[in-house]
């Protein structure tokens, strides 16, 4: 397994990045490779400072980096020998088994597209997260950002995506598959909403259990997976995010908060595209990327793109 690791790309890169890798590198085993992608002197000054040897990766060196406000599409064209651009060309060519990166999000979506495209079948690729779960059981949420307004068939197909991440990340055996609405009444919702639910509703395979209402989330009842454009999944991260926050000025402290921690995830995976790639957040330190390599990791192991490839 190789996992590259854009150490260029964040809002505090590179030495976050290195943090992170350095922290993340003892889950490794011995046919298990970080493959670094950066400023190579930066990664060797970085890591002598923190008296980690540079054999323990694979350095890459990029002379150019895509930076957070650069135009995504004219970026990635015009700097191919940034480490987002030479990351998806070596996922392109085999030589990664999966990429992550918390660098410019459009970038890194604009170079799935470019690079690894979305797998044949697939209408819209989506972001999936975890959505904590009182009981100690995380669901997947999806779409959470890239596409805000979905047609009925691509809100059904983020059903059989969530259900493939759900059964071969998570390890949930028939995931139950719940489409976020204002009401659990099938009458209720927008008319895509209601299409979308007769469409899942009879769809074989689908372990589909009717509409959810947000009241609902977080709770044991709530379903494997959330089901919803990425309107209104981006606004229900960022609440997730709000409530966090509030919950740490308040002293608040208790596991199941702190699994509301993004630093815990953290990263999103792009669903539906013909490799495995994972988003970071932009102000990840060191302990979130930690995390989102080890995410990264696990949908590797889990071959998620192959099984999505296979079932679509």
């Amino acid at each position: 397994m190789r996992i590259g690791f854009d150490v260029m790309g964040g809002d505090f890169a590179p030495e976050a990045m290195i943090e992170g890798a350095v922290d993340s590198i003892s889950y490794f085993g011995p046919d298990e490779k970080l493959v670094l992608i950066g400023d190579k002197r930066e990664i060797l000054k970085k890591l002598e400072e923190m008296n980690t040897a540079p054999d323990l990766f694979e350095i890459v060196h990029s002379s150019q980096v895509i930076e957070m406000g650069d135009h995504p599409a004219k970026a990635f064209s015009q700097k191919r020998d940034s480490s987002i651009a030479i990351g998806y060309e070596m996922l392109k060519q085999g030589l990664l088994d999966g990429f992550c990166s918390a660098g410019n999000t459009g970038a890194m979506l604009v170079g799935a597209s470019y690079t690894v495209n979305v797998i044949p079948g697939v209408f819209r690729p989506a972001l999936a997260t975890i959505l904590p779960c009182i009981d100690g059981r995380d669901s997947v949420i999806l779409d959470v950002g890239l596409n805000p307004d979905c047609k009925p068939d691509v809100l059904l197909q983020y059903g059989i995506l969530g259900s493939i991440y759900a059964r071969f990340v998570l390890g949930k055996n028939n995931p139950t598959v719940g489409l976020l609405n204002i009401g659990i009444e099938e009458t209720k919702g927008t008319p895509a909403i209601k299409a979308a639910y007769e469409l899942m509703k009879d769809y074989p395979g689908l372990n589909f259990s009717g509409n959810v209402e947000g009241n609902t989330l977080f709770h044991e009842s709530v379903t494997d997976v959330l089901v919803c454009d990425g309107f209104v999944g981006n606004i229900i991260l960022k609440q997730a995010e709000a409530f966090f926050s509030i919950s740490e000025k308040l002293k608040i402290s208790h596991p199941f908060i702190d699994r509301m921690n993004f630093e815990n995830i953290g990263g999103t995976p792009v669903v539906g595209i013909n490799a495995n790639v994972v988003i970071g957040h932009g102000i990840s330190r060191r302990k979130a990327i930690k995390n989102m390599i080890l995410q990264t990791k696990a949908v590797v192991g889990a071959n998620l793109a192959r099984k999505i490839i296979e079932a679509i």
